[in-house]
């Protein structure tokens, strides 16, 4: 099995898949056996919340706490969440504050902590390469949690379902313990910026910090060409992801038309020029429907540093995923049964989103009708100016009287998922109501599972790494 000197690029990226899909221990498997192991930065603070008060079994976290560089702060994370031997059974979750542009020293606090554990873990043992990935979408939490993970040591972040121009100035600054932030618009208002700013955090400066490489996941040449062209917003490279990718894709360019089955049809337009990307000059990977020996092979043939793969570690044994919720996939899949269909309308973000139609499943009209409407968590929800000059914040997967009041139309919440709920029941922290209502989960994988023809019937992640880069070797020998 090919391993990445830790100064090359690695050939083979996990690609980073949210809420906890892709956590520590699958990112640590992949970074052991010399490729890029990604975790997940999607919602760390709820999930460390979460898991703590289910006790922590096994202790990882509270290890992984010991090790954060400012005890105080691990402390009041434990004082908060940590439950010994675990809540009860079917007991609400504590709540976590939620994000919104005025800074609360708790949430930070969490914020930082929850990403430091998480990468901590996934690079604990061995010397491999570990990133992070986190969504432009979620821009309110972005500072605080790529200070955590750089704070661990993390040696790539990748950010995508947007613009991410304002990640490198960003890294530059964390990287010294400036004050680092980004700006986010507020609709019909003005952008304002969300900052952290570790020297009041913390009470102290710490000494200075490796700068993790930037990989912006991106769906256009146009877009690659616009980031590179000035120091400021250049990343280190690109992820070039094609429509077929699971979770979030870009929606196609000009005006949307949807084909038989209510899925969005992309053309010429919606193809990224490879060539011109290359041209760039700055290493780049392809995802979406590349994670075989074929798909690396042609990829290692367009001139590409390897290739992004995603479902068939989201199927791995050690994947986040609810242990009988990746029984149900794999074998719906196997059986040829699974559809997963890029639903333009399912994402309150507004971008087409895959969703695996499993019956019991958010993806379920009887589920979906029975599910009371609310936004209880808000990764999604976006802020807007009121009439009087405060600020609002509102979501499409809120009750839609609700979303109407705040001067929305209410097509526009037509169909939304909840995503945030339904993507965390689906690695088993899921919220319980005290009417006992669960939240029932959402699953999402890439449109292409040819792949598992060729894997074991309950594989590994190694069993991925090994199909792609022996089959690629073979094929390109």
């Amino acid at each position: 099995m090919g391993r990445s000197a830790q100064g090359d690029p690695p050939v083979l990226i996990q690609g980073g898949m949210g809420v906890g899909v892709s956590g520590w221990r699958l990112a640590r498997t992949v970074s052991r056996a010399g490729q890029l192991g990604v975790v997940s930065g999607t919602a760390l603070d709820l999930t460390l919340a979460r898991r703590l008060q289910q006790g922590d079994p096994g202790g990882d976290l509270r290890r992984a706490l010991a090790a954060f560089p400012v005890p105080e702060v691990a402390g009041r994370v434990l004082r908060r969440y940590f439950v010994p031997g675990g809540i009860p059974e079917g007991s609400p979750y504590r709540p976590v504050p939620r994000l919104g542009l005025r800074q609360s020293r708790a949430l930070d606090e969490l914020t930082v902590a929850a990403n430091f554990c998480e990468v901590y873990l996934a690079k604990e043992g061995h010397d491999g390469l570990i990133g992070v990935n986190y969504l432009e979408k979620i821009q309110m939490a972005t500072p605080a949690a790529v200070y955590g993970a750089m704070l661990a040591g993390v040696d790539y972040v990748l950010v995508g379902a947007g613009i991410p121009a304002e990640i490198p100035h960003l890294l530059d600054e964390l990287a010294a313990h400036r004050r680092g932030e980004v700006a986010v618009t507020v609709a019909d208002g003005d952008r304002q910026p969300v900052a952290v700013e570790p020297r009041r955090l913390f009470g102290r400066t710490l000494p200075p910090l490796p700068r993790p490489r930037l990989l912006a996941i991106v769906s256009s040449h146009v877009l690659a060409t616009y980031l590179a062209r000035t120091p400021r917003t250049r990343p280190d490279g690109f992820v070039l992801e094609s429509p077929v990718a699971g979770g979030h894709s870009a929606p196609p360019r000009g005006r949307m038309t949807l084909d038989e089955r209510g899925e969005p049809v992309y053309g010429p337009r919606d193809e990224v020029d490879i060539a011109k990307v290359a041209a760039i000059g700055l290493p780049f990977w392809l995802a979406g429907g590349y994670g075989t020996a074929d798909g690396l092979a042609a990829a290692l043939a367009a001139g590409a540093n390897g290739i992004q793969a995603g479902s068939a570690f989201a199927l791995c044994r050690e994947s986040g995923l609810d242990p009988t919720l990746r029984d149900r996939l794999l074998r719906e899949a196997s059986a040829g049964t699974l559809r997963v269909r890029n639903d333009p309308l399912a994402s309150p973000t507004g971008f087409p989103f895959k969703v695996a139609d499993v019956p019991g499943t958010l993806a379920d009209p009887a589920v979906y009708a029975d599910r009371p409407r609310l936004c209880d968590l808000g990764y999604l929800r976006t802020p807007y100016a009121k009439e009087d000059g405060a600020v609002g914040y509102r979501c499409p997967a809120e009750p839609v009287d609700v979303y109407v009041r705040k001067g929305r139309p209410a097509e526009e919440a037509e169909d939304r998922r909840c995503l945030c709920n339904g993507l965390l029941a689906a690695i088993g922290l899921g919220q319980h109501r005290p009417d006992g209502y669960a939240e029932p989960p959402l699953l999402t994988l890439g449109q292409d599972v040819g792949f598992l023809a060729e894997l074991p019937e309950d594989h590994s992640a190694t069993d991925v790494i090994e199909y792609i880069l022996t089959g690629a070797r073979v094929r390109t020998a």
